[in-house]
Order: structure tokens, then sequence, then C-alpha cells
């Protein structure tokens, strides 16, 4: 199962959109050196990879979110806390296993691919159409 960018996945604001389209590069290179058996090394260090955007990532979105007095910033930031120790126990896991294992991929694709479209198309996109309301003066 590879990440791949849909109109589902569009939050209207350009950058949360663009640094999206990255995150899904970098899943995608995550399982491309898990496939082609490049080994632990290779595979630790995209992982690292991930993980690092993932942080430059959750951390624009929350700096947005504070500008924008976000009611909901606590739970959002919540779910960003959990997709980190989700990546520190992948971390383990490849570290443990000495490499990507096919029980490795499996996890990636779950806890990985599908936590970022449930949470992209419900908490991003809430704080997408919170943003254009305010900007629009439209009754919150």
């Amino acid at each position: 199962m590879r990440a791949e960018f849909s109109e589902n996945l569009v939050t209207g604001n350009e950058l949360i959109d663009t640094q999206h389209k990255e995150l899904i590069d970098r899943i995608n290179k995550l399982l491309d050196s898990c496939e082609l058996d490049a080994g632990a090394v290779t595979a630790v260090k995209t992982l690292d990879f991930l993980a690092d955007y993932t942080d430059f990532h959750f951390g624009a979105e929350e700096n947005l979110q504070k500008e924008i007095d976000y009611p909901d910033y606590n739970k959002h930031k919540a779910q960003h806390e959990g997709f980190k120790q989700t990546i520190k126990e992948l971390e383990e896991m490849l570290q443990e296993e000495e490499g990507p294992s096919a029980a490795f991929i499996e996890k990636v694709e779950e806890n990985v691919i599908k936590w970022f479209y449930t949470h992209i198309e419900g908490f991003d996109r809430s704080v997408a159409e919170y943003k254009f309301m305010r900007e629009n003066n439209d009754r919150l």
C-alpha cells in the first residue's frame, strides 16, 4: 500500500497541503527502503528523516492553530503526540528486528498511512475550515 495525495486530503491551506505532500513522499520512501531490502541502516535513516519532517510539520500546524485561537488545539496536539509515539515504536521495532520485516511494513501501513489519512480528513480539515471561517468573518 502506498500513500497517495488525493482530493480528499486537500485542506485548502497551501502551506499545510504542501507539507502533507512532502510527508506522503517521505512515507513512500520509507516503504521503498523496506521493499528494496536495503537493510536496517537505510530503513532507520529513512524513518529518522520522516520523523524529523513530521516534527517540523506538526510544529507548523500547531503554530497556525495558536495564531487562529483554534478551540480544539489540545485535542489536535494530543493526536500529534500519539503519532510521535508511533514513530518511536517503529524505530524500536526496526532495531529489535534488525531491519524491516513484513510486520514492520504492515505496522507502517496501519499506523502511519491510515492514521495520516484519518487525521488529515478529520482534524486538519477542521482547522482549515475554522481558519477560513475566521478570515471571512462568518459566525463560528
